[in-house]
Parts: structure tokens; C-alpha cells; sequence
């Protein structure tokens, strides 16, 4: 018997095989079809998906055989990982002065006919052989030596595809790890921005009690605008952390949501605001979605229509369908309307339209931005349509579990 030499980039060789962290991982059913149609097709008792290791050759898949590895000494693989590009065929190994007298050939699995193809990546590196065995002298034709390569490649794309799936693991936890970071950040700067902005604000304030009779009015003024800054600031802040929240809200589990119950809980949110109607109609007693992100959505899309309503009383009316594959819910208004050319504008973040809203504040455009992402992750759209003087409708639809 005659030792195999070692291949000439032996090292690399190994590091690649350990990347794709393939040894001794339990039996697969992706490994063991392909070892099963290579006997099919050759017509072998044998068929293996072996791994060419520093000392031992190990079987990821081992049709026919029972063991799951032999010392790489006695290793048929080793031999043709040594010409990665061509298929290493022993047709009578009895008769062949390097494994005549090798013990996998004399004793168990007796291994008289050999073929294997070496499995290689994209730059040529053997990790390993898709071969076939068999107890007595075989050639193979042209056809199966042609399947066997294809089968080949076929293990070296599910070799590919754990690899790729590795990765993206590894970078979903780096990518986790870092949006907690962020979150943390964020919630850290949002404390350590919005505790100096209120102090800004309440020293306004005490600045107007105790010295407002000294103050003439452009300094008044000024105080006022300082104040009105701050406090919008702080609004901008909130917006922003909402807006970041949202993947974290659609995280929770989805529920059967009553929509008496959230009619009446959105309804509350809202009795307190003057000369503001609003009804509820729908042909469902129930939805089953995350309840946190129906809220955010429907309480955003209500206060919009509160603050930007033109008419003395805002006649708000939510109803909810159910269709085949989704729910479909709609927030119709009295309000102003919105012109044709700014209906997709107002769903992306930061977006602008009105100076200020009825109370005379402005937006922040974050808020259609936050609920747009959320009906999306939900598995919804969102579209509005709106006439001039006559309000707008906003319609969005949530997937069905």
C-alpha cells in the first residue's frame, strides 16, 4: 500500500474545509438523495459524500456503508483530491501497487472499483469526493461518469448554499446587536435631549410670570417662539423614536382584536378634543393582527384628520371590510382635502405640507412615515384619496394571518 501524498496547498485546503463547518454534523436528506441516485445511476452497492480531513476521511452522507470515516491513510478520496479537475477511477484496485494490499480493500468494505469526483470550489480547492464503490471490477460510461459530475456539483452548491446561510446568520446577529446598540442610544440621547428641552420650556414659562410686565412685546414674542421651538423639538424627538420602534412593536404576537373594544378605546383617545365626531362601521366583530400596531396606525391616522380638518366639526368615520386576503380599513374626513400632486409625498419621512394645523402647530412628517411602515411590515399597502374642500379618505389593508 502506498501512503497518499499530502495536496500541494494543504493548508488552504483545510481552512476552507473547516469554513463551512460540515464535519461531523448529523445525516441530512439533501446529502443522502444524492448518494443514493449516484448508486442508482452507476449501479453501485456504495455511494459517499466524503470530507478529506488532516487524518481521517469522514462520510456526510455514506449509502451502503455503515461506518462514517476511515483513516485518511487508507483513503481512495485522498488520492483524487491530488487532480482536483479530473474523476479518480480505480477499476480493479487488487491489481493497482497502491492499495492491492490496503486494508479497506483486503478486509471490509472491500473496495474493488472506485470512482470519484472531487468536490472543488469556484477556485479549484478539493475539500472532498462524491465517489461510488463496489465489491467487483466495473468500468463506467461516458453517461454515468457525466451524471456522477453533475451530482458533484450539485453537493458543492448545497456546500455553497450552507455557507451563504452561515453568513447571513452571523450577519443577522452582528445587525441585531448593533440595532440594540442603537436603541439604547437612542432612547439615551432622547432622555439626555429632552430633559434640557423641557427645562428650556419651563424656564420660558417662569420667565413670563415673574418678569412679563417688563418684557415688551417683541420680547414676548421671542419667549413664545423659544418656547413653541423647544416643545417642537421634543415632538420631532418622540416622532423619531416612534418611527425606529416600529420592527420592535410588529415583533409582538399578532391577537383576536374586538372591534367594539378598539372603537371605543380609539374613541376615548380623542373625546376630550373640541367640535370632533367620530363613527365606526364595519361587518366584522373582529381582526386578528397585532393589536399595538392597528392602534398606532388608526390613533396617527385620526389625530391627522383632527388637526388638519378646515370645518368647524371633524367628522371623522373609520370602518373595517374583510376580504379574501387581507382587512381592509379606511379613516374618511371632512377636512381640506389634499391636492392630486402631493398624495404619495406625504407618506415619505420629514415630508411637509401644511404650515400648521388647525391649532397652529406644524408637523413634523413623521407620522404618515411611521404608519406606512407599519402597515407594509404588517403585509398591507396604504393609499389615500382626496377632493379638494371636500376631505380626504385614507385606505389601508393588513395580510390575514
Amino acid at each position: 500500500m502506498i501512503t497518499p501524498e499530502k495536496y500541494k496547498e494543504e493548508d488552504e485546503r483545510i481552512k476552507l474545509l473547516e469554513s463551512y463547518s460540515i464535519l461531523d454534523t448529523l445525516p441530512e436528506i439533501d446529502y443522502d438523495n444524492l448518494t443514493t441516485i449516484a448508486a442508482e445511476i452507476c449501479g453501485t452497492p456504495i455511494s459517499l459524500i466524503s470530507f478529506v480531513d488532516k487524518e481521517r476521511q469522514w462520510f456526510k452522507s455514506h449509502y451502503g456503508l455503515d461506518v462514517s470515516e476511515t483513516p485518511r491513510d487508507y483513503s481512495f478520496c485522498a488520492y483524487a483530491i491530488n487532480d482536483p479537475d479530473n474523476v479518480f477511477i480505480i477499476g480493479d484496485s487488487r491489481t493497482d501497487i497502491r492499495f492491492h494490499d490496503n486494508p479497506i480493500v483486503s478486509g471490509d468494505p472491500n473496495v474493488i472499483f472506485y470512482a470519484g469526483v472531487p468536490l472543488k470550489n469556484e477556485n479549484g480547492l478539493p475539500i472532498g469526493t462524491l465517489c461510488v464503490i463496489d465489491h467487483k471490477p466495473k468500468t463506467l460510461t461516458q453517461n454515468q461518469i457525466r451524471s456522477l459530475k453533475a451530482l458533484s456539483d450539485q453537493t458543492m452548491k448545497l456546500l455553497d448554499l450552507r455557507l451563504k446561510s452561515m453568513e447571513l446568520k452571523k450577519a443577522m446577529i452582528k445587525l441585531e446587536k448593533k440595532n440594540q446598540e442603537l436603541e439604547r442610544f437612542a432612547n439615551i440621547a432622547a432622555h439626555d435631549l429632552k430633559s434640557p428641552l423641557a427645562n428650556v420650556s419651563g424656564l420660558a414659562d417662569f420667565f413670563i410670570q415673574n418678569y412679563g410686565s417688563i418684557i415688551n412685546d417683541e420680547g414676548h414674542e421671542i419667549i413664545h417662539l423659544i418656547k413653541s421651538s423647544s416643545n417642537k423639538l421634543r415632538e420631532m424627538i418622540d416622532g423619531l423614536l416612534e418611527y425606529s420602534k416600529t420592527d420592535k412593536i410588529l415583533n409582538e404576537n399578532k391577537t383576536e382584536v374586538n372591534l367594539q373594544v378598539l372603537k371605543n378605546d380609539i374613541s376615548n383617545l380623542f373625546v376630550f378634543k373640541d367640535n370632533c365626531s367620530i363613527t365606526f362601521k364595519s361587518n366584522i366583530y373582529s381582526v386578528k393582527t397585532n393589536k399595538t400596531a392597528i392602534e398606532q396606525i388608526l390613533i396617527n391616522l385620526v389625530a391627522n384628520a383632527i388637526k388638519y380638518n378646515d370645518k368647524e366639526i371633524a367628522a371623522i368615520e373609520i370602518e373595517v371590510v374583510e376580504e379574501e386576503f387581507v382587512y381592509k380599513f379606511s379613516v374618511n374626513d371632512n377636512g381640506s382635502g389634499i391636492l392630486k400632486e402631493d398624495l404619495e409625498r406625504i407618506f415619505q419621512i420629514f415630508e411637509v405640507l401644511s404650515t400648521q394645523d388647525r391649532f397652529g402647530q406644524k408637523g413634523n412628517g413623521i407620522g404618515l412615515a411611521t404608519v406606512k411602515k407599519i402597515v407594509e411590515d404588517l403585509g398591507g399597502t396604504i393609499y389615500v384619496e382626496s377632493e379638494i374642500g371636500k376631505g380626504s379618505k385614507f385606505i389601508f389593508t393588513i395580510g390575514k394571518l
